[in-house]
C-alpha cells in the first residue's frame, strides 16, 4: 500500500514537472527551432522530468492541483518568452529593415522562426552565434534547475507573473526599433532626397531609380552598423540572466 502511494506521488510530481520544463524548453532559443525533431525534444523533457521528480520540492495539496498547473504553465511561458525576447526583437527588426528597403517580398526558410525575410534570417543567425558564443545556452539550463530551488512547485505568485508577462510585448517592440534604427533613419533621409530629386526632375521615373538605391544604401548602413549591433546584442544578452533572476524574485513575492 505504501509503495503504491509513493509511486502515485512520484507520477503526479513527474506530470507537474513536465509542464514548467516542457514549456520552457519548447520556447528556448535554439532548442525551439525546427532543426530538432519534436520527438527528440519531447524525449529530452521526459528524461529531465524523470530525473528531477524524486528530488524537486513540492508544496501542494490535492485541492490545489489545478492552481499549481496554471502557475507552472504561466511561469514556464514567461521564462521561455523572456529568453526569446531578444530573438523576437531581432526578427521584428529584420522585418522593419526589409520593409524600409523594399525587399520584404523576398523570404527564406528560417529553422528558428519559420518563413522570414532575408534580413531577418541574417540578423537571427548573427544573434544565435553570439548567444552560443557567450555560452548562454548552458546558463539558461542552469537557471531552469535553479528555478525549482527558488520557486518550489506550489509557491508561485501568479499576480506578479501576469504583470511581467504583459510588459514583455512592449519590450520586443522597443528593442526592435533600437536594432533597426540606423537603417530606418538612413531610409528616411534617402526618401527625403528622392523627394527633392522628383521635384527637381519630374521626368525621372523615381520608382525604378529609388529601389536599387534603397537596397544599396540600406545594405551599406547595415554593414557599417554591424559592430554597434553586436555590442548592443551582447549587452542585452549579458543582462538576460539578471532579467530571468528578477522574474524568479517577482514570482516568489
Amino acid at each position: 500500500m505504501e509503495s503504491t502511494f509513493v509511486l502515485a506521488r512520484y507520477f503526479s510530481n513527474f506530470l507537474i514537472l513536465l509542464i514548467r520544463l516542457g514549456v520552457i524548453l519548447f520556447l528556448l532559443p535554439f532548442w525551439s527551432g525546427k532543426q530538432f525533431p519534436k520527438t527528440f525534444k519531447i524525449g529530452i523533457v521526459l528524461a529531465v522530468a524523470y530525473v528531477l521528480a524524486p528530488v524537486v520540492p513540492m508544496e501542494i495539496r490535492n485541492q490545489d492541483i489545478l492552481m499549481v498547473l496554471i502557475q507552472e504553465l504561466l511561469l514556464g511561458a514567461i521564462l521561455g518568452f523572456s529568453a526569446r525576447i531578444i530573438f523576437a526583437a531581432v526578427e521584428l527588426a529584420g522585418t522593419l529593415i526589409s520593409d524600409s528597403m523594399g525587399v520584404s517580398i523576398a523570404t527564406v526558410f528560417n529553422p528558428e522562426m519559420g518563413q522570414s525575410t532575408e534580413i531577418s534570417t541574417i540578423l537571427g543567425l548573427l544573434a544565435m552565434l553570439l548567444f552560443l558564443a557567450l555560452d548562454l545556452h548552458h546558463d539558461l539550463i542552469a537557471i531552469i534547475a535553479k528555478s525549482y530551488e527558488v520557486l518550489p512547485v506550489g509557491r508561485i505568485r501568479i499576480d506578479n507573473l501576469l504583470v511581467k508577462g504583459l510588459s514583455i510585448g512592449g519590450q520586443v517592440l522597443v528593442l526592435a526599433v533600437k536594432i533597426a534604427a540606423p537603417v530606418l533613419v538612413g531610409m528616411i533621409i534617402v526618401n527625403v532626397l528622392m523627394g527633392f530629386i522628383y521635384k527637381a526632375a519630374p521626368q525621372v521615373n523615381i520608382f525604378f531609380v529609388s529601389l536599387p538605391v534603397y537596397v544599396f544604401i540600406g545594405l551599406v548602413i547595415l554593414f557599417l552598423s554591424t559592430p554597434l549591433l553586436i555590442n548592443f546584442l551582447g549587452a542585452q544578452f549579458s543582462g538576460l540572466k539578471e532579467e530571468i533572476n528578477q522574474i524568479l524574485i517577482l514570482a516568489k513575492g
